[in-house]
C-alpha cells in the first residue's frame, strides 16, 4: 500500500451507538447478549442477523487486482483520549486527520482492538487486531485494519495498553501520538465490502486489511487480553461477495 502521510487537523466525527431498551440485555460477546443473538436485542440491530454484507470474513481466495490505495492525511501530533468502552479498549481524538479513498475524504475519529483478530487470512487467525475508523460526511464509514501479533515491540502499543483503563466506562488523557506508528508497512492488502462488526452491523463500511501483521511484545498483548481475552466477533459468510488482494 503507497501510503502519504500529511499533517492536519479535522474535526472528528463521532461514533454512537444506540441505547438499548431496559427489558433487553446489553449486546456483548457471549451468553444471552451475544453475537448470536445480537439482532433481536433491539430493532436497529436487525441487520446484524438479517444482513448479507457482514464483517468479519476469512480473507480467502481473493482476486488479484489494484484496488486503490488510500492516501493518508493522518496528523502525526495528533491528540488523543482512552477509554474503556465496556468492549473493548478506544483511543479517540478530534484532530486526528483523514484519509482519501475513492474520491471521497473520510475523518480518522478512533482505534481500537479485538482479542483475537476479528478476521482471518486464509483460515489463520491472530492473537489480536487494530482498527482504524473513518467517517466520512455521508456517514458511510473506511475502516482499516492490521493484524498484531508477538515477535517484537511497538513504543506506541505499549503505551496505549500500559495506560489503558481497568475500569468500564473510565478514560484518560494518552496525549499527543502519530497513528502511522502502530500499522505495518508493506503494500499488500485486501479490500472488501462489509459491515460494523458490532451492533448496529451497519452494512457502510469499506474495508481495508493490511496483509503484513505488526508485530509488538507479548507483554503488551497480555495486558489487552487481562482486560479483554474475548471481543471478536465469528466469523460470517462471504456470500457473493469479492474480496480483493492488491
Amino acid at each position: 500500500m503507497k501510503i502519504r502521510f500529511l499533517a492536519t487537523a479535522a474535526t472528528a466525527i463521532a461514533l454512537t451507538t444506540s441505547v438499548m431498551a431496559a427489558d433487553k440485555p446489553h449486546w456483548s460477546y457471549e451468553g444471552a447478549g451475544g453475537p448470536a443473538h445480537w439482532g433481536q436485542i433491539a430493532e436497529n440491530f436487525e441487520t446484524c442477523e438479517a444482513g448479507d454484507e457482514q464483517s468479519p470474513v476469512d480473507l480467502t481466495n481473493a482476486i488479484k487486482a489494484e484496488p486503490e490505495a488510500i492516501v493518508f492525511h493522518w496528523n502525526k501530533d495528533a491528540d488523543w483520549t482512552e477509554v474503556n468502552n465496556g468492549h473493548s479498549i478506544q483511543a479517540n481524538s478530534e484532530n486526528g486527520g483523514s484519509i482519501e479513498l475513492n474520491g471521497k475524504t473520510y475523518k480518522l475519529v478512533q482505534f481500537h482492538f479485538h482479542a483475537p483478530s476479528e478476521h482471518a487470512i486464509d483460515g489463520r487467525k491472530f492473537p489480536m487486531e487494530a482498527h482504524f475508523v473513518h467517517v466520512a460526511d455521508d456517514g458511510t464509514i473506511a475502516v482499516l485494519g492490521a493484524m498484531i501479533e508477538g515477535g517484537s515491540d511497538n513504543g506506541l502499543f505499549q503505551k496505549v495498553m500500559d495506560s489503558a483503563p481497568r475500569s468500564s466506562g473510565e478514560t484518560v488523557n494518552l496525549g499527543t501520538a502519530n497513528p502511522a506508528d502502530i500499522i505495518p508497512t508493506g503494500e499488500h492488502f485486501y479490500r472488501y465490502q462489509g459491515s460494523l462488526t458490532t451492533p448496529p452491523c451497519s452494512e457502510t463500511v469499506i474495508w481495508t486489511l493490511l496483509k503484513k501483521p505488526l508485530k509488538v511484545s507479548e507483554n503488551a498483548i497480555a495486558e489487552f487480553e487481562a482486560l479483554y481475552s474475548s471481543n471478536a466477533r465469528p466469523l460470517q459468510e462471504t456470500g457473493r461477495r469479492y474480496i480483493l488482494e492488491h
